[in-house]
């Protein structure tokens, strides 16, 4: 009888065993090194490795404390199991090295999280040394609008702009291996410029400019989007990001400036659904 149990039982871990197995093997290797980063894209910025790196370390603590605390439930169950019907364990009032534990230890835990996200933090925020791009990013309902501030660049020599609407999604280039300065306004309402392979997204606020500083480090093109629900077409705020050589950057602005898309588009100095309201009421 315990023979034919345990056949079964055999059976299915075999099973479970080669179904992993074959799971495993069958990941491309883009599918295995996302997994090596956590599901976390390919980076293409120099602030990225900080945030990859707090990433990892946050997910490496998490289940170090999950395996802890299973290991612990798994103790408790198996050593306080009742023996015998009836019995009731010794009751304690309380258990002060317990309590000690459960205590520091998540303020230990915590205190190190801070740590490495205050130096992630610092590192992501700080600005490029020298001459960089700017781009002022202005975002609407329900696009984006790009300036390139370009008037002390010599190969270019103007703002250029680009414009976004529901019906274009707009493109973004940017040199690879130079600083760039983004920026942010918005026209309306609470936006989030975000890519992905950056590592980072900031908040754009109405009448609360933000600016962050970073240098595209891998040529390619990538999806760039809102991360702030917006809106009723918040899924349309998309816009595509060329990473590109210097001379290739040089050459698209120009010819931005080429089809008369030149001078800079500001947003309006208030919110549209605020005081643009309130003015036409009071006319």
């Amino acid at each position: 009888m315990g023979r034919s149990l345990r056949t079964p039982g055999r059976i299915a871990a075999a099973s479970i065993a080669a179904s992993a197995t074959l799971l495993l093997s069958g990941c491309s290797k883009d599918t295995a090194d996302q997994w090596a980063r956590w599901g976390m894209p390919v980076a293409a910025s120099d602030r990225a490795p900080h945030i990859g790196n707090l990433w990892n370390g946050a997910w490496i603590a998490s289940m170090v404390i999950g395996v802890f605390v299973w290991g612990l439930i798994g103790w408790v169950i198996f050593r306080y199991r009742r023996k015998h019907e009836g019995e009731t364990p010794r009751q304690n009032r309380y258990n002060l090295p317990l309590e000690i534990l459960y205590t520091i230890v998540p303020v230990l835990i915590i205190s190190v999280l801070f740590f490495f996200t205050v130096q992630a933090q610092d590192a992501v925020g700080k600005k490029a040394d020298g001459p960089v791009h700017t781009v002022n990013v202005i975002g609407q309902k329900w696009s984006w609008t790009f300036n390139y501030m370009e008037d002390a660049n010599s190969s270019i020599g103007a703002t250029v702009h680009e414009v976004g609407t529901l019906e274009k999604i707009p493109d973004l280039y940017l040199p690879v291996g130079e600083p760039v300065r983004f920026n942010l306004y918005s026209a309306d309402v609470d936006h989030s410029f975000w890519i992905p392979e950056f590592y980072y997204k900031l908040d754009v606020l109405p009448g609360h400019p933000n600016s962050f500083d970073v240098t595209p480090t891998r040529v390619g093109t990538y999806l760039g989007k809102c991360a702030e629900l917006c809106g009723t077409y918040h899924s349309a705020m998309l816009f595509n990001v060329h990473i590109v050589s210097v001379d290739e950057y040089n050459a698209k602005i120009k010819e931005l400036a080429s089809k008369g898309q030149t001078g800079e588009i500001k947003p309006p100095s208030f919110s549209a659904t605020g005081p643009l309201y309130d003015s036409k009421k009071e006319g």
